[in-house]
């Protein structure tokens, strides 16, 4: 198994964020690994197809200021420190594969519902980062009894 340097934990806020983090946290312990942080807020204008006449500029930065107030109480928590948060904006998967390259992480840790079907053929944020990373990924399984 390797021996990870640095890993990049990307949490979505839910309520599944817990289990990534704690996930995360014990591969880091285990390997004495720099953790780092990342939530990646999507536009609204990208979420909805870009075509929609409305200014949702305020709506964007009440969701940039909630995301921001919820990452570090997150870091917080797991003892993470500030400089290791990283709140992005933009498509979730190509944010995590830039931010890991210039990190130079070797692993990313995502949370993974196990998708199935049509959901599966559509496709996930973790399914993405999976594709295009240029490191190791962890797919922490989330919102399934075990």
């Amino acid at each position: 198994m390797p021996n990870y340097k640095r890993i990049l934990a990307a949490i979505d806020l839910s309520d599944e964020t817990e289990a990534v983090l704690d996930r995360a946290v014990a591969v880091a312990s285990s390997d004495k690994a720099e953790l780092h942080l990342v939530h990646v807020v999507e536009p609204l204008n990208l979420a909805y197809g870009g075509d929609i006449p409305m200014d949702f500029s305020s709506v964007q930065e009440q969701l940039q200021t909630q995301a921001e107030e919820a990452l570090y109480k997150y870091a917080k928590h797991a003892n993470i420190p500030t400089e290791r948060c990283h709140l992005l904006s933009g498509r979730p998967d190509s944010q995590l594969h830039e931010l890991s390259e210039t990190l130079n992480a070797d692993l990313i840790i995502v949370g993974s519902h196990g998708r199935k079907g049509l959901a599966l053929i559509l496709g996930s944020t973790a399914n993405g980062v999976l594709h295009g990373a240029t490191c190791d990924v962890l797919a922490v399984r989330v919102g399934q009894s075990k």
